[in-house]
């Protein structure tokens, strides 16, 4: 068995305790953080190599963003990725010892007015998806051979039922027309498996992500499925269960993401 847990730790050296808290309680083979918040040289190897992640893929950056694949066996053929006209640490890649080649992916969140025109950063942030659908549906073929796994926050939640209120979020900037379709595209071109909803499938609602600023978040449950885990063709048959770590959102200082993830035979 593999476990292989993805995360938005919205600052590592914040949440150090919750990633010693997964590693014990969760035992995953493989962690992929997002907004690890850190330079490579501040980055804390020696804390993450005590909690039995003695191999790192780090794309880091000073203050924000920064993605990393932690492991527990060696990983091989590390890359660096970047879309969309800037090198902002929110692609990274490797090989684990099973020979899955794993993407971690941060993308960008976009602001607050989905409007390409008036918001650049809504505007960069359709152009990265695009960039990763023509990446992805480029390599379309490998899928029903190679192993990959393709997971992350996506700062989309792509259906109606990855939302707490379809209508209500239209116009919210993670759930408007412009950005799901364009996520549903890149699903439909890379030819890759939802392994959450592989398990837990419509119309039963998933979340990922609740506001910080819902002190009543629990009790509201307006949340939104931002983060997740696609796996190939070649790796589908081998998928056991998926997961969403909803009690660590109750935890003392939590990242406003749970962690999401799969087990594999």
């Amino acid at each position: 068995m593999t476990k292989i847990l993805s995360w938005n730790v919205n600052s590592l050296r914040i949440r150090l305790a919750e990633l010693e808290r997964i590693a014990h309680e969760e035992n995953p083979d493989v962690v992929c953080l997002q907004e690890v918040k850190a330079k490579e040289e501040d980055f804390p190897f020696a804390a993450v190599k005590a909690a039995g992640f003695e191999h790192i893929a780090l794309y880091g950056m000073a203050g924000y963003n920064g993605v990393a694949i932690l492991s527990r066996r060696p990983l091989t053929g590390v890359r660096r990725f970047d879309w969309a006209g800037k090198a902002d640490a929110r692609h990274i890649s490797a090989v684990t010892e099973e020979g899955i080649e794993i993407h971690n992916i941060y993308i960008p969140a976009g602001g607050d007015l989905p409007d390409p025109a008036a918001n650049p950063a809504f505007a960069r942030k359709l152009a990265f998806i695009e960039e990763l659908d023509a990446y992805f549906a480029g390599r379309k073929a490998e899928g029903a051979t190679r192993k990959m796994l393709v997971c992350g926050d996506f700062n989309v939640a792509p259906s109606e039922n990855d939302v707490w209120n379809h209508k209500q979020l239209l116009k919210i900037v993670s759930h408007t027309p412009a950005e799901t379709s364009r996520l549903q595209k890149w699903y439909r071109e890379s030819g890759l498996v939802d392994a959450v909803r592989r398990c837990r499938p419509e119309p039963e609602k998933v979340f990922s992500w609740w506001s910080y600023r819902n002190p009543n978040w629990q009790t509201n449950d307006k949340g939104r499925r931002l983060d997740h885990v696609w796996i190939s063709p070649a790796l589908a048959p081998q998928l056991q269960s998926a997961f969403v770590l909803k009690e660590y959102r109750g935890h003392e200082r939590p990242s406003d993401h749970v962690p999401v993830g799969v087990v594999l035979a």
